[in-house]
């Protein structure tokens, strides 16, 4: 049993428990880890409206198809969409799958950079959560698989499974 003590400070948790909370995800990617191959996975932060962030932290929010891009030394999160939070008050002009700017650190991001380019690499979303209260962006650096690679994991995957079954003592 681990004993922790935690103090409250004008509604702010501090102290060791505010470190390990857990981070709830908000969305994951699942196409992500199916059509790429992930070498490395950082986190960023996310520029968004105040509407958008009541969106996004209400679980509305699709990943499906989104993708990195990088334009003047910033990377936007492009494709990712996030419906008004209210429909009645959204703004005439908003625009649910517009880029949002990420918010990577220059060091971080100049690295990102450098491995996309030499390598042929892509910067892809892997999964939307909460961080003490900031919602957060996990980005992988990833590389494409193939069709039979595809088939590969699949088959190897199906197999794992009949044979933790077998172990399990049920049969087919």
């Amino acid at each position: 049993m681990i004993i922790c003590q935690h103090r409250f400070q004008k509604g702010l948790k501090t102290g060791i428990l505010a470190l390990y909370m857990p981070q709830k995800s908000l969305a994951i990617n699942k196409r992500a880890r199916f059509d790429y191959e992930v070498l490395e996975s950082l986190e960023a932060g996310l520029e968004l409206l105040g509407t958008e962030v009541k969106s996004v932290k209400s679980g509305n929010i699709s990943l499906k198809g989104a993708f990195v891009t990088i334009h003047d030394e910033q990377a936007w999160l492009t494709n990712a969409v996030i419906p008004p939070w209210q429909i009645a008050n959204a703004p005439a002009t908003y625009d649910p799958s517009r880029p949002r700017r990420l918010l990577i650190k220059k060091s971080e991001l100049k690295s990102l950079i450098g491995s996309k380019s030499s390598q042929g690499l892509t910067i892809i979303p892997l999964r939307v959560y909460t961080k003490r209260g900031r919602i957060k962006l996990a980005v992988g650096l990833a590389r494409g698989k193939r069709k039979y690679e595809k088939k590969q994991q699949k088959k190897e995957k199906d197999l794992d499974r009949e044979t933790q079954r077998l172990l399990a003592g049920r049969d087919l």
